[in-house]
């Protein structure tokens, strides 16, 4: 049993979003599957604060507080987390937990992974336990296909995993690099609508046809001998095109579970074509969408292109803005006892 560091009241976690850019490996020849490459962006995270409770709640050892705001389907997510977390560390002592802020829910932004690795992360900081974040995602049922976001967690940029083999456990993260910081990246959301998710994901993917050997082959090579060496000489013209190119044969083989179209989202696609014509780079829908994403040089242009780009009559109700790769982890806030109502130490550990 673990007891709670006396000095700590509470411990607030903040995870950035994240971008899915393909998966790399679809195909069911013998060896590793899946695999991928993601990117941390900043202006949307995921933000909770865990406390030591002042009294116990109505589901026994935990309370959500929603600071004045009804329950969610997301809030209400956060807390089993935490349950299933206060059972797995056997930690003692009632918690309070509450959620500042969410990234977009089942927009294919990763939000279920960076909810549940926040919720772990606080837990194990306010009761002095080291990080096992790997270990963590496999607790709480994340990271059975991508290691996307636990690779995120840990130093932000941009990540690629390995994909699963034949060993148990989250896919290993083999490559990560800063992204630039002038470059700026473009969202595309729709708020009105949700991507695939849940059971749904795991009957798709099982029923999903198999990728050709040939495709499989081809994004591998497209990620290792152009996306990759291209992060590394700031030459967004080929990172841009790999990307684009990986997307479209991504967006082909998961055509039949969208609608017939390479995006979720008939309006999405719309501002992204106009965004492509205009110049902007590495077009593309992050994880099931329906949120689209492309690259600028710049922060002007940027501007630029979301300025051109919110003039097409389908904009309209979608939320277009301006993002930066964001090249850290998830922020670790310990809240200290003599701080209470004043300030917070930031935990010099920034998980990476």
């Amino acid at each position: 049993m673990h007891d709670s560091i006396p000095h700590l009241v509470g411990v607030t976690v903040a995870v950035p979003a994240r971008l899915h850019l393909g998966f790399f490996d679809l195909s069911e020849t013998p060896g590793r599957r899946f695999g991928g490459m993601g990117l941390a962006v900043d202006d949307l995270k995921t933000s909770i604060t865990i406390r030591r409770a002042r009294r116990t709640g109505p589901f026994g050892r935990a309370e959500a507080l929603h600071q004045k705001k009804p329950p969610t389907a997301e809030s209400d997510r956060a807390l089993r987390y935490l349950q299933a977390m206060e059972q797995a560390l056997a930690v003692v002592g009632s918690h309070e937990l509450s959620v500042a802020e969410l990234t977009p829910a089942h927009a294919g932004l990763g939000s279920g992974t960076q909810l549940a690795l926040a919720v772990a992360a606080g837990l194990r900081r306010l009761h002095g336990l080291p990080l096992d974040v790997e270990a963590d995602a496999l607790t709480l049922g994340r990271g059975s296909r991508s290691g996307i976001g636990i690779g995120l967690f840990h130093r932000g940029g941009l990540v690629v995993d390995g994909g699963h083999g034949d060993r148990p456990g989250a896919a290993p993260i083999i490559s990560h690099l800063p992204f630039p910081d002038s470059w700026r990246v473009i969202l595309v959301l729709e708020p009105g609508r949700r991507g695939v998710h849940g059971a749904d994901e795991a009957t798709t993917f099982a029923t999903l046809p198999p990728m050709s050997e040939a495709d499989a082959a081809h994004i591998c090579r497209l990620v290792l001998m152009k996306a990759l060496p291209a992060i590394a000489e700031r030459d967004l013209a080929n990172f841009g095109a790999a990307v684009t190119e990986m997307q479209a044969r991504l967006g082909d083989h998961f055509a039949s579970r969208q609608g017939g179209a390479r995006f979720t989202s008939p309006d999405v696609a719309a501002v992204l074509e106009t965004l492509a014509g205009a110049g902007a780079a590495g077009i593309g829908q992050s994880s099931w969408g329906p949120t689209g994403f492309a690259f600028a040089p710049s922060a002007a242009a940027a501007e630029r292109l979301v300025a051109m780009a919110r003039t097409h009559p389908r904009s309209r109700g979608l939320d277009i803005r301006v993002c930066r790769g964001l090249n850290r982890g998830a922020e670790i806030i310990a809240h200290a006892e003599s701080l209470r109502d004043a300030d917070s130490q930031r935990d010099s550990q920034k998980t990476g």
